[in-house]
């Protein structure tokens, strides 16, 4: 995890200090001199921000080569709404933790520009790191510690604390993501779930006009992700902006009101989510006893894709020039009994897999 002052093995200063294991998280640091550090120093816990008004993260030309000529990130332009809860997707390899990476400053860009919260980075990371709480591939912890005196030197840690309110802080913290019952406990034995609930609890000391998550419901259970989806829900609503990577894309159109999609180092397509997946194409589904001869009869008429699950058929949705009610008028001329007939919507998997022509195992 990141901070300020003191952390765990190999710790820095301000803006970058390295966790236990390598493992980054950046929360509260920089100095109290900047104005946003002193207004996110006086308030209290659980204050709420008003929803920012301009794009929270704004990228332009963004690239980073690496040593050797390794392209991680190719001209990235990427506009982030105030207020949303963007999702940030792409196949293994296409860039989305180093632009985290970027966006926190933990890295130079080779070239062009990032801002955040209205400031460039990494030059203004004092400044703007105070009100970023961010997980970024995995808690870093203290082992040797509970859960709840981790968080306490993760708060000691900033200097724009409140040393008073430190112990309500942290206790509320702990409620937020379902960890109080277990903040006695060393984190040494915690599953990899409870790990990510406090890697969250820490970038949740203080309120955050915006939070960015890397893979957040790493190791959780069914419940566990169902309540990480409430919280971020519940943080948006209280004016935060959340900026998430997810490899499951369910849980981002569940969660999120917008999305970008990576694909080998460059910006694929970003916006409002029902935007996206309303541009992908449908499936036509029929219900049938007959799927043998549904199938037949579909062909005949020009359909591709078919595909049958029992007595369920889908196959790509025909050109718009193609009346439904003619093919479902042939498979019943045909000796179909249908069930049911129509065209599903497409989903934000569809198109994720129609923009990178790749699967959805995505956690890189």
């Amino acid at each position: 995890m990141t901070g300020t002052g003191t952390g765990p093995a190999g710790a820095t200063g301000a803006g970058g200090a390295r966790g236990a294991g390598g493992a980054r998280t950046t929360g509260a640091s920089g100095t109290s001199g900047a104005a946003g550090a002193v207004e996110a120093a006086e308030a209290g816990p659980g204050a709420v921000h008003a929803a920012e008004a301009g794009p929270v993260i704004r990228t332009r030309g963004l690239t980073k080569r690496y040593r050797g000529g390794q392209l991680a990130v190719d001209g990235l332009d990427l506009t982030v709404p105030g207020g949303s809860v963007f999702g940030f997707l792409g196949p293994n390899g296409s860039g989305k933790t180093t632009t985290i990476r970027m966006l926190m400053g933990l890295i130079d860009p080779t070239s062009g520009t990032a801002e955040v919260l209205g400031r460039p980075m990494p030059g203004a990371a004092r400044t703007v790191l105070p009100e970023v709480g961010a997980l970024i591939e995995g808690p870093a912890l203290y082992g040797f510690l509970n859960g709840r005196d981790n968080l306490l030197r993760y708060d000691r840690a900033d200097p724009t604390a409140d040393p008073r309110t430190r112990g309500a802080r942290v206790e509320t913290a702990l409620e937020r993501v379902g960890l109080a019952a277990a903040s006695g406990k060393k984190a040494k034995a915690y599953s990899l779930g409870m790990k990510q609930r406090l890697g969250l609890a820490a970038a949740l000391l203080r309120p955050r006009r915006l939070l960015v998550l890397d893979e957040p419901t790493n190791g959780l259970d069914p419940q566990g992700m169902r309540e990480i989806r409430f919280l971020v829900r519940e943080l948006a609503a209280e004016g935060t902006t959340v900026f998430l990577s997810s490899h499951l894309l369910d849980e981002i159109e569940q969660v999120c009101t917008h999305a970008a999609v990576m694909a080998r180092g460059r910006l694929i397509v970003q916006g409002p989510v029902a935007d996206l997946a309303a541009g992908a194409r449908g499936r036509l589904a029929v219900t049938t006893p007959d799927p043998g001869d549904a199938t037949r009869i579909l062909r005949e008429h020009g359909l591709t894709g078919l595909s049958a699950d029992g007595d369920r058929l889908t196959a790509d949705a025909p050109p718009a020039a193609v009346d439904l009610a003619d093919l479902n008028a042939a498979l019943v001329s045909g000796g179909v009994r249908v069930r049911f007939f129509g065209v599903e919507r497409g989903s934000l998997e569809d198109a994720f897999v129609a923009l990178t022509g790749e699967g959805f195992d995505v956690a890189g």
